[in-house]
C-alpha cells in the first residue's frame, strides 16, 4: 500500500500546488530533459519568461501537442517567444504566441513519465489494480498471522 502511495504522490501533490504535469515524448530537449521524463510546469505570465528558461507551450499547429523548449528570446512588443530545443540545431520555425504559452518547467524527473504512460494503458491499469489487490491481500494475511500468533502466545502464557 505504501508503494502505491509513493507512486501516486509525485503525480498528485504538485497539482495541489498549481503545477501541471506532462510527459516528454521527443528528444528535442536531450540531454537536459530525456525522453520519458515527467516535467512539472508552473503556470505564469508569458511576459515573465526569460532567456534560457525552459517553457511549455501548445503547438501552433492544431494538433494540441504540448512542446517543451528553451527560450531564446522573449519579444514583449510582438507578444512572441522564440524557442529552440536543446538537441535541435536551429531555432524553432515559428515563435510562440503569448496565447499558446503554458508556463515554466520548474522540475523534471527522468523515466517517471514512462511509468505514468504505462499506467494509463490497459495493461498498466490491470497492473495497478493487481498491485492494489496484492497490497490488500498482504494486509489481510498479515493481520490473520498476527492474530494467530497472539492466540498462540496467549495459550503459552496460560500454561
Amino acid at each position: 500500500m505504501v508503494a502505491v502511495i509513493l507512486v501516486c504522490l509525485p503525480l498528485t501533490l504538485p497539482r495541489v500546488f498549481g503545477y501541471e504535469i506532462y510527459t516528454v515524448i521527443s528528444g528535442s530537449m536531450e540531454p537536459a530533459i530525456p525522453v520519458g521524463s515527467l516535467v512539472y510546469v508552473q503556470p505564469g505570465a508569458p511576459e515573465d519568461a526569460e532567456t534560457d528558461d525552459v517553457i511549455a507551450f501548445y503547438s501552433s499547429m492544431d494538433t494540441g501537442a504540448i512542446i517543451t523548449h528553451r527560450v531564446i528570446k522573449n519579444d514583449i512588443v510582438t507578444g512572441q517567444i522564440h524557442t529552440k530545443g536543446d538537441a535541435n540545431e536551429k531555432e524553432d520555425l515559428y515563435p510562440v504566441g503569448y496565447d499558446y504559452y503554458m508556463g515554466k518547467v520548474v522540475y523534471s524527473v527522468p523515466v517517471l513519465g514512462r511509468v505514468l504512460a504505462f499506467f494509463v494503458t490497459f495493461h498498466g491499469k490491470i497492473a495497478a489494480g493487481s498491485l492494489i489487490g496484492l497490497a490488500i491481500l498482504l494486509q489481510i494475511i498479515g493481520g490473520m498471522l498476527e492474530s494467530a500468533n497472539e492466540k498462540k502466545q496467549a495459550k503459552i502464557s496460560q500454561k
